[in-house]
């Protein structure tokens, strides 16, 4: 794998900052975690809360939830650091290590490289806000709404986008259009379930089947989906452990999620459609 790729996976989008893990920062300086922040603490005055801070409980906690790799941080007594771009590259003046100096520049680039991809796929929702304020600003929110919009534009709905942290409501509601809009059938590929998933699919139009794969049913899981099956078209649930992306597959379109249904708009996410790869994701199903 690229080296700047391997770093881009290893940035995380918290208070709304990029930044990246101690423990990732010293496996890429090949030092031990514990040995990186003894340097930060003797430097602590280059170190200000911008350049880095320590993730609370209930952050650690999402961050192990949506990233299967760092599910050994749920068991660490301490609280991880984390860097964003200006702490990192203060790192490489503190470490008394030459592989910081040239690890540092692929590190720079890579947060280069989010920054862009940022830009560009957020471009849309900037022009989608514009649209929504001149036509449809006091406007009852109707089923239609993204239709609207996207007609205003001129385009079809997006193949590519980004919904940025806080925008709760519109991820929500783009993803409740796409469910509406199925003809058919809907499958899911999620890892992390709850009952606020299985609410989305309560839009759906009578007759289309779903189904969700996930990595576990648990005990909480299947008391939630009995109570949704009681009221609502039955939705079926099926242990999946071979993906560690999210796929939404309504009729033979597939888009793929940078986060889990359950987590729309609570964080930075991009999401993407591809043209003809259901088929041949459905024949690993």
């Amino acid at each position: 794998m690229n080296k700047e790729v391997m770093i881009k996976d290893k940035i995380h989008i918290i208070r709304g900052l990029q930044v990246m893990l101690d423990s990732d920062l010293a496996e890429l300086y090949e030092v031990p975690t514990k040995a990186l922040n003894q340097a930060v603490r003797r430097n602590i005055e280059r170190f200000p809360k911008d350049f880095m801070f320590q993730l609370t409980e209930n952050e650690k906690n999402k961050l192990v939830t949506n990233c299967d790799r760092l599910d050994s941080l749920k068991h660490s007594s301490q609280n991880p650091y984390v860097f964003t771009e200006q702490g990192v590259a203060t790192l490489s003046g503190v470490l008394k290590n030459k592989k910081a100096v040239q690890i540092n520049i692929q590190i720079m680039r890579a947060f280069v490289a989010m920054r862009r991809f940022i830009s560009k796929n957020g471009e849309i929702f900037l022009r989608l806000d514009n649209v929504e304020r001149k036509q449809i600003e006091y406007q009852i929110i109707t089923d239609d709404k993204f239709n609207k919009i996207f007609n205003a534009l001129g385009s079809k709905k997006p193949k590519q986008g980004i919904f940025f942290n806080g925008q709760i409501f519109d991820a929500y509601s783009f993803v409740s259009n796409l469910i509406r809009n199925a003809k058919e059938s809907i499958i899911l590929i999620d890892n992390y379930i709850d009952d606020s998933v299985l609410t989305l699919f309560s839009k759906r139009k009578d007759n289309v089947k779903v189904i969700i794969y996930t990595k576990e049913i648990t005990k909480q899981l299947k008391l939630d989906l009995a109570k949704f099956n009681s009221q609502y078209q039955e939705i079926e649930i099926k242990e999946f452990k071979e993906s560690h992306d999210r796929f939404l597959i309504i009729d033979k379109e597939v888009y793929h999620f940078g986060a889990s249904l359950k987590d729309l708009g609570k964080k930075l996410f991009a999401f993407s459609k591809f043209d003809k790869e259901a088929l041949n994701l459905l024949e690993k199903l």
